[in-house]
C-alpha cells in the first residue's frame, strides 16, 4: 500500500510558524520605532501628571485655595495671550519629552582600565607563540595593539574572561596538537583557572574562539529515561554536544537535558563499555545506573572485585542473575556467562540456516559488569587459578551477535592489568573523575576540546562512543540505597527503580507445602 503524504500543515508548519514569527517580530520592531516619540511623550505626561497630585498631597489644607486661584490665574493669562494655548502645549509636549526620555544609563563601549590590562597582559603572553622574526607586519609585537588581535571578547562579573576570539598568522603550525596545547595551555592560566574551557579552531580563518563552558549539573536523580529497547543513557553533557534532549523530573519540575546515549545490541558498533576512573569518582555508581536500566530489558550478571558490598541492593533481584564478590564464584559465573554465550551462538546459527527467526531465549539481553576485576587478579595468581578476564574473551568478540554486553569498570592505578581482549573490544570509553590530558587521551583515544580541572564532583567525566567525538559528561546520582551517608531523596529514588525480589525455588516449595498441611487440619478439624 502506497504511503499517503502528510497534510501540508504539517510537512511544513513548522516553517511557516518561523516565517510568521519572523514577520510578527518585524512588524513590533516597526511599530516600536515609529511609535517611539508618542511613547516618550506619554510616559513624560504621566511622570508630571505623578508630579502634579504628589504636590497636591504634600500642600496643607490650608493653602490650597491660594495654590488653586493662582494655577487658575496663570490659565487665564495663558488662554488670553495671542498664541498662548499654542505656546502653552509646545511647552508642555517639551517637558513632556524632556521627563519621559529613557534615563538608562549607556552600556560603556570597549573594556574598562582592568579589562584593558588583563587583554593587554594576555596579549603579550602570547607573543612569543604567534611572532616571527621574519614576519615585516606582525599581528603580535611586544608594545603592539591587541585590538587587532582579539576581535570579540566578553567578560563575566567578576571581570575575568567568559568569551574570546583571538586571530593569529597563518604560519602558526595550527595542525600541530603539541602548538595547540601550548596555545590552549596559556589561554587556560591567563584567563582563570579553576574553569572548564572550550577550545575551537577555525584553521581555515586563522582564528581561535575560546569560551567558558557552565557546569554540568550534577542534581539529576535516577530515574526511568524515556529511550527505546537497547540504548542506555551513560550521563547528560552540554546543549551544544548532542541533537537530541530527554525529559526529566528534578522535584516537581521537568526539564529537557542533552544526554549521551550508548546503544548496545546486534547492530551496534561499540557492543561494549571501558569505564576507568580514579577511587571515588562514581565507576559504581555508573555501574548501578547501567544495571537499573538494563533490568528493564534483560538480565544482569555482576561480579565485583572491591569486595565493599556496593551491589548489595540488586542481590535476589528480578532479572539479576548472580552477584558475586569471592574468586570462586566469579570464575563460575564467567565460565557459565562465556558458554551462555556459545549457546547463544549456535542456537541462533542454526535458526538462520533453517529460515527460522531466532529463539526467544537469544534475544533477551545479558549484560555483564564487572567492576575492578584487577583485585581477582593477584588472588587468582597466588591460588594457581586463572584470571577471571580470560574468560571474557568470548563474550567481548562474539557477545554482540548473541545479545551479551560487558561492562568493565577499572581504576587507573590497575589499568596495566587489563587483558588485551578487553583493551581491544570495547570501543565505548568512559573517564571519570580528575584525570590528565595524557590519560583521557590514552583511554578516549582523543583529546578532549575541553580544558580539564582538578576539582571535579563524583560522577564527571569525558564519554567517547567509538570514533564519535569527545563529550563531557555528568553521571546521574544512583548511589548505593544502603548507604547511611546517602541523600534521602537519591536513596528513595533508586529504591523506586529497583525490580521485586525473586522467591527461591525452594521457597515456593515450602509455601506449597504449608498450604497443603494448612488445608488438611482445616478439614479435620
Amino acid at each position: 500500500m502506497a504511503r499517503r503524504p502528510l497534510p501540508r500543515i504539517l510537512s511544513n508548519g513548522t516553517a511557516q510558524i518561523a516565517r510568521s514569527r519572523e514577520l510578527a517580530r518585524t512588524a513590533a520592531d516597526s511599530a516600536t520605532d515609529v511609535l517611539h516619540p508618542l511613547i516618550t511623550i506619554t510616559r513624560g505626561l504621566r511622570c508630571l501628571a505623578s508630579a502634579g497630585r504628589r504636590r497636591w498631597a504634600d500642600t496643607p489644607k490650608d493653602k490650597r485655595g491660594p495654590l488653586f486661584f493662582l494655577v487658575a490665574s496663570v490659565i487665564l493669562v495663558v488662554a488670553l495671550v495671542p498664541y498662548g494655548p499654542l505656546l502653552a502645549a509646545i511647552i508642555l509636549m517639551a517637558a513632556a519629552a524632556w521627563h519621559g526620555r529613557d534615563r538608562t544609563p549607556p552600556a560603556p563601549e570597549g573594556p574598562d582600565e582592568s579589562q584593558t590590562q588583563r587583554l593587554q597582559s594576555l596579549y603579550e603572553a602570547l607573543v612569543p607563540y604567534f611572532s616571527a622574526a621574519e614576519d615585516p607586519t606582525p599581528l603580535f609585537a611586544h608594545g603592539g595593539d591587541w585590538e587587532k588581535a582579539f576581535p570579540a571578547y566578553e567578560f563575566d562579573g567578576a571581570g575575568r574572561i567568559s568569551h574570546l576570539v583571538v586571530r593569529y598568522p597563518a604560519y602558526f603550525t595550527d595542525g600541530e596538537a603539541d602548538s595547540r596545547a601550548r596555545i590552549e595551555q596559556l589561554l587556560t592560566a591567563k584567563s582563570g583557572r579553576g574553569r572548564e574551557y572550550h577550545f575551537a579552531w577555525d584553521e581555515e580563518g586563522n582564528q581561535l574562539t575560546i569560551g567558558v563552558l557552565a557546569p554540568l549539573p550534577t542534581d539529576i536523580a535516577a530515574q526511568r529515561f524515556v529511550t527505546a529497547p537497547g540504548e542506555t543513557v551513560l550521563g547528560f553533557t552540554d546543549p551544544s554536544q548532542v541533537h537530541r534532549t530527554l525529559p526529566l523530573t528534578h522535584g516537581e519540575e521537568q526539564r529537557d537535558v542533552p544526554p549521551v546515549v550508548w546503544r548496545t545490541g546486534i547492530r551496534s558498533t561499540e557492543p561494549n563499555l571501558l569505564v576507568m576512573g580514579q577511587p571515588g569518582s562514581g565507576t559504581s555508581t555508573l555501574l548501578r545506573s547501567i544495571a537499573l536500566q538494563a533490568l528493564q530489558y534483560g538480565d544482569v550478571l555482576i561480579v565485583e572485585g572491591g569486595g565493599t558490598g556496593e551491589y548489595a541492593c540488586l542481590t535476589g533481584r528480578d532479572g539479576v542473575l548472580a552477584v558475586e564478590c569471592g574468586l570462586t564464584g566469579a570464575l563460575a559465573s564467567l565460565e557459565w556467562a562465556a558458554q551462555e554465550t556459545e549457546r547463544r551462538l549456535i542456537a541462533a546459527n542454526r535458526a538462520r540456516q533453517s529460515g527460522h527467526p531466532a529463539p526467544d531465549d537469544t534475544r533477551r539481553p545479558l549484560w555483564i559488569l564487572l567492576d575492578r576485576p584487577s583485585a581477582f587478579a593477584h588472588v587468582a595468581q597466588a591460588d594457581g587459578h586463572q584470571d577471571p578476564q580470560s574468560l571474557l574473551q568470548v563474550p567481548l568478540r562474539h557477545g554482540r551477535a548473541a545479545n551479551v554486553t560487558v561492562v568493565v569498570a577499572e581504576q587507573f592505578d590497575s589499568a596495566d592489568t587489563l587483558s588485551d581482549a578487553v583493551r581491544q573490544h570495547t570501543r565505548a570509553r568512559v573517564v571519570l573523575g580528575p584525570a590528565t590530558a595524557g590519560q583521557l587521551e590514552a583511554v578516549l583515544g582523543a583529546p578532549p576540546h575541553t580544558t580539564p580541572v582538578a576539582q571535579v564532583p563524583p560522577g564527571r567525566g569525558y564519554a567517547r562512543l567509538g570514533s564519535g567525538p569527545v563529550h563531557r559528561l555528568q553521571v546521574p546520582a544512583t548511589p548505593d540505597p544502603y548507604d547511611d551517608a546517602t541523600n534521602d531523596a537519591h536513596r528513595q529514588a533508586v529504591l523506586a527503580l529497583l525490580p521485586p525480589r525473586t522467591t527461591p525455588a525452594d521457597a515456593e516449595e515450602t509455601v506449597a507445602t504449608e498450604a497443603v498441611v494448612e488445608a488438611a487440619v482445616a478439614e479435620t478439624s
